[in-house]
């Protein structure tokens, strides 16, 4: 099915972070929660987790969002962090890091609030350099790349590509053709559809957010 292009894709992540956004229940979620060799979570989300039957590595958070009963079932692997000037999600891709965990996926990052939504989708272009960082939501992927490159497809599936920073950018093997063009507002790279298996992003010396849809 066209919904299962990422499969490969999935395998690139044996690290999964759920984050306190809307309930991952998409299959690509699922899976990467079932082959997963480390589960971080969210201390918001460790409801999701044990409504999808899954037990956390770690827990992260400020202790705000943690039922009294959590807290004690997990206190051997709860670790709290009252840092204000970082999110939950922030501090668990921070705990990635120290610990050199360089390929994440990340599970409930949007969804609820929008302020939180777009807060946690400006993470991946903050770490995207540093580790192999991408969002699963229970409708798409996104994806931050820094460098030309080629992404798993299908014809007709519905693909967005956000400008962070102003670079000259090229589209190959989409419906609405870009040539060095330079994007300034998000809308901009919107709304376009694969036209084949694979599309191309070329950019210029600069940071994008991909979006790939399921369907």
């Amino acid at each position: 099915m066209e919904e299962f292009f990422y499969e490969k894709e999935l395998k690139k992540y044996p690290v999964v972070i759920v984050a306190d956004g809307e309930l991952p229940t998409h299959h690509a979620a699922i899976t990467l929660l079932k082959q997963a060799e480390f589960i971080i979570c969210c201390d918001g989300a460790v409801g999701h987790l044990e409504t999808l039957g899954f037990t956390p590595n770690i827990i992260i958070g400020d202790g705000d969002s943690i039922t009294p009963e959590q807290r004690k079932k997990y206190e051997n692997i709860f670790i709290e962090n009252k840092d204000i000037d970082y999110s939950d999600l922030h501090k668990t891709i921070h705990y990635c890091i120290e610990h050199e965990h360089f390929s994440v996926a990340v599970l409930g990052a949007t969804g609820k609030r929008e302020d939180h939504e777009l807060a946690n989708l400006s993470l991946l272009i903050t770490y995207g350099m540093t580790i192999n960082l991408a969002y699963f939501t229970n409708y798409g992927i996104f994806t931050p790349i820094f460098s030309q490159t080629t992404f798993n497809s299908f014809v007709g599936q519905q693909v967005s590509v956000f400008n962070f920073s102003g670079a000259r950018v090229t589209f190959q093997g989409l419906k609405y053709p870009v040539i060095k063009r330079k994007f300034i507002y998000f809308w901009e790279g919107s709304l376009n559809e694969s036209l084949a298996d694979t599309f191309t992003v070329m950019l210029y010396a600069g940071k994008l957010l991909v979006y790939r849809a399921y369907f």
